[in-house]
């Protein structure tokens, strides 16, 4: 479950931004959003849906693309450049990722969420350079994970491990006691791109630990950019080579949506490679690629609808970029309840997506603290995020309130008047001029 992601120094967030999934205090109401859970002596609070609102090109799906990017350098473990190329380009060309106006600070990342009785929280400040330097000489400034609100190591001029009570369950069973000699063998080959976490730490000291939160980013840190470039990916069962296989729930789910009344299933087009796996429709004996038949909107919901079920049987946090694209708002909205469903929701699943639809801007549907704000300075180019909940009440944004109506008159910004007809007239007017002449 995420509590909270921040990022500095992320394309257009140049000063830090903070995305909590943690209830803004004085909140009331839908409690059937908020989970409660215990980490030690502790309990915790979490929210289980949030949507993004904001303009075109003010920085929502680089929300998101800052979280996917954090996520791809945990996974491979360093600050180098990633050998595949992803759809989110700066995840994998890190030189994308600094302010294109000539910041020269720092890059920084956090994330802080509940997993499995522990509370963790890693974070992250390298100097990669100015934007568009691929040759810089990168440098991991500073590294730090703690675990219950205990700090477990912190790398910055050098390398602190306390291993505190709260990991001794995930502590390397030949540890009795930590040694110099022990902090030698961790930095050494240990380079400046390098995370500490996924190699000396790992190796030496905490290998569970350091598997438990390499999962958590790999299985339930689900982060989808650009949704529409979504690739089919197999979680329930491995396509075996020119096998044809009837997804029943994809069927029935598709079915229930009234998208299609065709069969629905996967084949493997050789190497069992999600990459490789086609969706199809079968017509008796016959198999026809989806995208021949199915629409833009069936082909989406199929893509994504799988992830949702992977988010509710793991408890993962699934993050997407317009997840609502070309999907009927009912659908949606029985999705959102489905996370607010703690009969079905048991795992502590969350939804966080980005959107243009106003349909969400309901308070009989989501919490103000789950209504979140992208707005972008004009002058500057810069981002900055805020929630709903961030409005006083004094200024009369209170529970019941038609949010909808409010957003739409500019109350809460994050909102641009876009006229196109001084264009299009000098078009229209420039071709009369020149077909009388």
């Amino acid at each position: 479950m995420l509590l909270e992601f921040k990022t500095k120094n992320y394309k257009s967030f140049v000063e830090e931004m903070v995305f909590s999934m943690t209830p803004a205090p004085k909140q009331k109401g839908l409690d059937y959003s908020v989970f409660s859970v215990k980490a030690g002596s502790r309990s915790y609070k979490g929210l289980s849906t949030a949507v993004i609102y904001g303009p075109n090109a003010s920085g929502k799906t680089n929300v998101i693309g800052a979280m996917d990017t954090f996520r791809s350098i945990v996974l491979r473990g360093s600050i180098r450049n990633a050998d595949i190329a992803s759809p989110n380009a700066a995840a994998s060309s890190l030189e994308l990722i600094p302010n294109c106006n000539g910041s020269k600070a720092p890059t920084e990342f956090s994330v802080r969420f509940f997993d499995d009785g522990l509370v963790i929280e890693y974070s992250i400040k390298a100097d990669l350079g100015s934007f568009m330097d691929p040759d810089y000489p990168r440098k991991i400034l500073e590294e730090k994970l703690t675990v219950n609100e205990n700090r477990v190591f912190m790398r910055s001029d050098g390398i602190i491990v306390d291993l505190p009570p709260s990991i001794k369950d995930h502590v390397n069973k030949s540890i009795k006691r930590k040694t110099l000699k022990m902090l030698e063998l961790a930095l050494d080959s240990l380079t400046d791109t390098e995370l500490f976490l996924c190699n000396g730490f790992k190796s030496i000291y905490a290998q569970e630990l350091v598997k438990k939160i390499m999962t958590w980013f790999n299985n339930k840190f689900i982060v989808v950019y650009r949704s529409d470039d979504m690739r089919i990916v197999r979680k329930f069962a491995d396509p075996k080579a020119n096998t044809f296989y009837v997804e029943k729930t994809l069927t029935e789910a598709a079915r229930e949506f009234g998208i299609t009344g065709n069969a629905l299933g996967y084949k493997s087009a050789g190497k069992g490679d999600a990459e490789d796996t086609i969706l199809c429709s079968i017509f008796g004996n016959k198999l026809l690629p989806a995208e021949m038949f199915e629409s833009y909107g069936t082909i989406r919901f199929i893509n994504e609808f799988p992830l949702v079920i992977l988010a509710l049987k793991n408890g993962g946090t699934l993050v997407m970029d317009e997840f609502d694209a070309s999907i009927h708002p009912m659908a949606l909205m029985n999705i959102i309840n489905i996370f607010h469903n703690d009969d079905i929701n048991k795992n502590h699943a969350q939804l966080i997506f980005n959107t243009h639809n106003p349909i969400f801007l309901d308070s009989s549907l989501l919490r103000r603290d789950e209504i979140k704000f992208i707005e972008r300075d004009e002058k500057t180019g810069n981002s900055i995020h805020y929630a709903l909940s961030d409005f006083r009440t004094a200024d009369g944004i209170r529970k019941g309130e038609d949010y909808m109506n409010n957003y739409f008159v500019s109350r809460y910004g994050a909102i641009k008047d876009v006229d196109f007809s001084p264009i299009l007239e000098k078009v229209i007017l420039g071709n009369e001029v020149n077909a009388d002449e």
